[in-house]
C-alpha cells in the first residue's frame, strides 16, 4: 500500500494527509489539511493505488478515452465514490480541452460524462452550491485547482494547464463563483493540486515568453532559463500568483509539494510516461 512519506517532493506531510478507505472497498485519497477546517464540504485526489485496471493504466485509471477496459473505469469510479462517500450518479465531469470556460451545475447534472452524455463542451471548470454533487476533473501533469467558500457554502474544481494557467484559470473561476453565488475572494479557501514541478516541466521559449509577459515580475521563481532557447517552468508559482491576484488570502491557499513527474508510480505522468497512462482525478462537494 502507498505510504504518503514515498512521495520524493519535500515534506508532503505539511500540506497533505492521506485517508485510506480501502477497508470500505475504497481506494486512497490525499487530502488538503488547509480544508480539514471547512468540515461542510469534502474532496481529494485520487493516486494510482487501490484500482482494477492493469498494465499502463494501473491501478486506478479513472479516463474512459484512454484506451483502458471501460468495466475497470467504472469500478475505479465505484470505488472512488465509496471514499468519497458519494455514488457514482453524484458525479459531474468536466469536458477538458485547456480552456478558462467554467459550469455552474446542479443536482440536474449529476452523472453526466460517466452514466450520460454532457450536453455542453470545453468546460475545464466546475462549481456549484448544491450538497451531494461531486464536481469532478483529471489530469496527469495538468494542475487541479481546488475551491471553497464557507460562507455562501459553494465549491468548484479547475483544470489549468499551461494554456489554463497562463489566462488565468484560477482567476476566471473565482469569478464564475462571485457572478453565481456571490463569494467574496477574501473569504474563500483554495488549493493548488499535485501536478508537474518546474525542474521537471522544460518548455519552449515561446510558451516561457507569455508567461514572463503575464507575470513580469516573477523572474527565474517562475521561468528559469536552461540554455537553446529552453527555460524550466513553475506552473505551482504561476496558480499561486493568479490566486492571489484573484483575491484569495496567502493564509488560505495551499499549493503542492507532490510532483506528478518525479512520482510516475504513485501518479499519472503524461511526461514521465510519454503520454502512455491514464488519469488521476480530482473531486469536491458540499456534505449533504
Amino acid at each position: 500500500m502507498m505510504r504518503l512519506q514515498d512521495f520524493k517532493a519535500g515534506d508532503s506531510r505539511k500540506v497533505f494527509e492521506l485517508e485510506n478507505h480501502s477497508a470500505d472497498g475504497g481506494i486512497p485519497l490525499l487530502k488538503f489539511r488547509l480544508f480539514a477546517q471547512l468540515d461542510w464540504m469534502e474532496h481529494g485526489v485520487t493516486t494510482r493505488a487501490g484500482g482494477a485496471s492493469k498494465g499502463i493504466f494501473s491501478e486506478l485509471n479513472l479516463s474512459y478515452t484512454r484506451g483502458d477496459d471501460k468495466a475497470a473505469v467504472d469500478e475505479n469510479f465505484h470505488r472512488t465514490a465509496i471514499s468519497l462517500h458519494a455514488g457514482v450518479e453524484d458525479f459531474v465531469l468536466t469536458d477538458q480541452t485547456h480552456t478558462v470556460n467554467v459550469r455552474a451545475v446542479t443536482r440536474a447534472d449529476c452523472g453526466k460524462g460517466i452514466l450520460r452524455d454532457r450536453d455542453y463542451q470545453e468546460i475545464d471548470g466546475l462549481i456549484t452550491n448544491e450538497p451531494g454533487v461531486v464536481l469532478s476533473a483529471f489530469f496527469a501533469d495538468c494542475v487541479p485547482l481546488f475551491f471553497a467558500d464557507p460562507v455562501h457554502r459553494a465549491v468548484g474544481v479547475s483544470h489549468s494547464g499551461w494554456r489554463g494557467t497562463v489566462a488565468r484559470m484560477g482567476r476566471e473561476t473565482v469569478r464564475a463563483m462571485q457572478e453565481a453565488y456571490g463569494s467574496v475572494p477574501g473569504e474563500m479557501y483554495c488549493a493548488v493540486g499535485p501536478s508537474i514541478c518546474q525542474s521537471c516541466y522544460e518548455v519552449s521559449e515561446d510558451v516561457a515568453g507569455q508567461f514572463l509577459e503575464q507575470f513580469p515580475q516573477a523572474g527565474s521563481k517562475l521561468c528559469e532559463p536552461k540554455g537553446a532557447g529552453k527555460y524550466q517552468l513553475s506552473l505551482w508559482k504561476a496558480n499561486e500568483l493568479v490566486l492571489l491576484e484573484a483575491g484569495i488570502r496567502r493564509e488560505h491557499l495551499a499549493v503542492t509539494n507532490i510532483c506528478t513527474c518525479c512520482n510516475p508510480k504513485l501518479l499519472f505522468s503524461h511526461r514521465a510516461s510519454h503520454g502512455k497512462r491514464g488519469n488521476f482525478g480530482a473531486f469536491i462537494k458540499i456534505r449533504a
